[in-house]
């Protein structure tokens, strides 16, 4: 029993006293390191959240990738494969949804 309420109490001591900041996505890290002038941690952030509901974290890993080279989701929207295809139409909801949760108001 007094070797169980050690332990807890060591838990106790051991858990940090101030919330843990959570660990940015894909989108959300390329979006702050974009360099663009509304880029902040709220705006990337809802980005993200916008990124988690739509895109699989490969599409998240791919899509962050246009923010250093825009010129790449170019290549992909002109793609003729039926895999680049699919992908720009779930990077298209997400660009959308993204504007509607997102955008300054």
């Amino acid at each position: 029993m007094k070797k169980s309420l050690v332990v807890a109490l060591c838990a106790m001591v051991s858990v940090p006293l101030f919330p843990l900041q959570s660990i940015a996505g894909p989108i959300e890290t390329a979006c702050l390191r974009s360099g663009r002038d509304a880029a902040n941690r709220a705006v990337c952030g809802c980005i993200q959240d916008v990124a988690d509901m739509v895109l699989r974290g490969t599409d998240q890993r791919r899509a962050a990738k246009f923010f250093r080279d825009p010129n790449l989701a170019h290549s992909v929207w002109i793609s003729q494969k039926p895999s680049d295809d699919a992908f720009w139409d779930r990077y298209k909801q997400f660009g959308e949804m993204a504007e509607a949760y997102c955008a300054a108001g």
